[in-house]
């Protein structure tokens, strides 16, 4: 059996922002939140005292347990619990509104997954979501972006509970794929969230890396999708 390829999304499969453009993207995101709530009759902070929060709230638990957005938007813009539940998503929307515009597949994917997918392959998307956001919202953007049809499933940290690198997802995606972990092989950008995390469940790890960032890394590494298909065999 043609072995299951797992694929990390951002910066592997799609491009979105680097570290870089973080901040800018942020306060992008937090004022468009902010003029929504504005519009619905509910006040804000001043904007640098929102961006001040929001900065506090860009940590992840050292446990890897996932931290759901509405949450943290919830203590960045001081809302009560019936002020959350009565946006239901629309918030966490908003929020993302500016990750999603940056968004674009790269060019060597689509042609690649097809290639997996006619050679046996089974392939899965297995991500985090930035801040804890939604995986409907997620699985909305993948299906915009056109990835959706080209792979067989999609895992997200918000589906187990757990962000990479911390076993279950993982485990959940094998799953989701049919396989046992020592069958599969992971393709992602981090050497830490990607790589260690999926060789700790027994998978085989290939690290993509497009910018050039981590030429020293001693285990298998590409620079674009096209080099990926002989590591297969």
């Amino acid at each position: 059996m043609a072995a299951p390829v797992l694929f990390d999304l951002g910066n592997t499969l799609a491009a979105y922002y680097h570290r870089g453009e973080f901040r800018p993207v942020l306060a992008r995101a937090v004022a468009g939140t902010a003029a929504r709530l504005r519009a619905a009759g509910i006040p804000t902070a001043a904007a640098d005292t929102l961006l001040a929060r929001a900065l506090r709230e860009n940590r992840e638990a050292p446990d890897h347990r996932f931290a759901p957005l509405r949450d943290r938007l919830a203590r960045i813009f001081d809302l009560q619990p019936d002020a959350v539940a009565g946006f239901g998503e629309e918030l966490c929307r908003e929020f993302l509104g500016p990750i999603f515009a940056m968004g674009r597949v790269y060019g060597d994917v689509p042609s690649l997954l097809t290639t997996l997918r006619a050679r046996g392959h089974r392939t899965a998307i297995v991500s985090n979501t930035p801040w804890g956001s939604p995986p409907d919202l997620w699985r909305t953007e993948l299906e915009r972006l056109g990835l959706s049809r080209l792979v067989d499933a999609v895992v997200l940290c918000g589906d187990v509970g757990w962000r990479k690198p911390a076993p279950p997802i993982f485990e959940r995606a094998a799953a989701a794929v049919g396989a046992r972990c020592d069958e599969c092989v992971f393709v992602g950008d981090d050497p830490e969230w990607d790589v260690a995390g999926s060789t700790g469940v027994g998978m085989r790890a290939v690290l993509i890396d497009r910018d050039n960032r981590f030429p020293v890394h001693t285990g298998a590494r590409i620079r674009s999708l096209a080099e990926l298909p002989p590591l297969l065999t």
